[in-house]
């Protein structure tokens, strides 16, 4: 059984920065894609950013040129670094990883809460 450790989620104040990162149990490489979602309360679960199965990035439009996604694959770990934080930020962040099988992982999930 896959799993996956978040990290790094807290409270900071708008215009802030964290980092995240998220630890496999297993080596990264063997994933079709991974990234990172977010669910804020009363809301559904969105992609925030993720790799591609060809290994090239995307990010939801809200967080382009503030949030940056890298993976280490030595480490097994993919962060996200996440710049100039709003209000809107404020969730729960997820990390999670797909199989070329299509079995999809989720890990528990980190609290991100931004301030005023």
């Amino acid at each position: 059984q896959e799993q996956l450790a978040e990290s790094g989620g807290g409270l900071v104040q708008a215009g802030g920065s964290l980092r995240l990162s998220c630890t496999a149990s297993q080596k990264i490489l063997r994933f079709k894609t991974m990234g990172w979602y977010r669910q804020a309360t009363g809301k559904q679960r969105e992609l925030v950013a993720g790799f591609t199965s060809t290994g090239n990035t995307n990010y939801a439009d809200s967080v382009k040129g503030r949030f940056t996604i890298s993976r280490d694959n030595a480490e097994n770990t993919v962060s996200l670094q996440m710049n100039s934080l709003k209000l809107e930020d404020t969730a729960a962040y997820y990390c999670n990883a797909l199989s070329w099988s299509g079995m999809a992982y989720w890990g528990k999930g980190t609290l991100v809460t931004v301030s005023s």
